[in-house]
Formats: structure tokens, C-alpha cells, sequence
């Protein structure tokens, strides 16, 4: 799956679950701009590894600030 099709994939996950109902760019920062707080942030992780069927690591959690950052962590736990 290329970034496209990724971002496109996290943001049908989003509006399914009524996380955010706009258009996810990669600059947007899940905390700050799409105000996600922690049940939101929750269950957006769970379901993008429900969707992917992977599990994020939990090391690099922490790391995910953008949307950009969650569609590149997608990316390489698909690449395993």
C-alpha cells in the first residue's frame, strides 16, 4: 500500500467512528488539530490496527504526533 491509500484507510476508520469528520492531511497533529483526547486517541490506535490488521509498537507510539507520523508507522509494520 502506497501513502495514499494508507491515509485514505485511517481517514474511513476516522469518520467511521466519528474520531473526525474533515479531510486528514499528514501535517495535522492528532492532539492539537484534530483535539483527539485519550478515548479518541484510543480507539483511533485500536481500530487503524484492527483495519491493518497489525499491531502498532508501543515504543513508537509516543512518536505518532501527525497523521503523517500514524501513516508511516501503518506503513512500516505492513513492510514486516
Amino acid at each position: 500500500m502506497n501513502n495514499r491509500e494508507v491515509l485514505s484507510a485511517i481517514e474511513e476508520v476516522a469518520h467511521t467512528h466519528r474520531i473526525w469528520e474533515g479531510t486528514l492531511g499528514p501535517d495535522l497533529r492528532l492532539n492539537e488539530d484534530l483535539d483527539l483526547d485519550s478515548l479518541k486517541a484510543l480507539t483511533l490506535a485500536v481500530e487503524v490496527e484492527n483495519k491493518f490488521r497489525i499491531c502498532l509498537d508501543p515504543e513508537s507510539e509516543a512518536e505518532i504526533v501527525t497523521v503523517g507520523d500514524l501513516v508511516a508507522a501503518v506503513r512500516k509494520e505492513l513492510e514486516r
